[in-house]
């Protein structure tokens, strides 16, 4: 049995119509493989049925592979809400140091620490730009840091 290529076309536009009355996010990768195979059957005159689900299966669980690992969303990675234990051991860079005498230097975080990127801190040390510190304690809105 053959199937045609433009078969594949519509299953997989089919596919992704679903997935915009059942929101999942991974019924589209199905959708989008099955145009992945409508194409390569377009090209490749032939191609046997075997081959043409092979192919289905194989792109569809690397479109939702690569969906899980590198493009979904991490969710709410602000920690928001969390209480002053939810940012004791974040790192951070050191972006104002301390050897000015000042005694307060700004720590940067990679990843919005309760919504903000950018902190005071203080420590017992002295901070210089660039070093890499961990929160040890939250007082308020002072971290107290110490170098890594």
């Amino acid at each position: 049995m053959q199937i045609e290529w433009w078969y594949w076309i519509i299953a997989g536009f089919c596919l992704i119509g679903v997935e915009l009355v059942f929101p999942s996010f991974t019924i589209i990768w199905f959708g989008l493989g099955a145009l992945l195979v409508g194409a390569f059957s377009g090209l490749l005159s032939g191609l046997p049925l075997i081959s043409q689900i092979a192919l289905w299966m194989f792109t569809s669980i690397c479109f939702t592979a690569m969906w899980f690992k590198y493009l979904k969303p991490k969710g709410d990675r602000t920690c928001a809400g969390v209480p002053k234990e939810g940012i004791v051991g974040e790192s951070g860079v050191v972006i104002r140091g301390t050897e000015d005498g000042s005694g307060q230097g700004i720590v940067k975080f990679h990843v919005s620490v309760p919504g903000v990127d950018e902190w005071n801190c203080y420590s017992s040390e002295t901070l210089c730009i660039g070093d890499r510190v961990r929160v040890v304690e939250r007082e308020g809105q002072v971290l107290k840091v110490e170098v890594i």
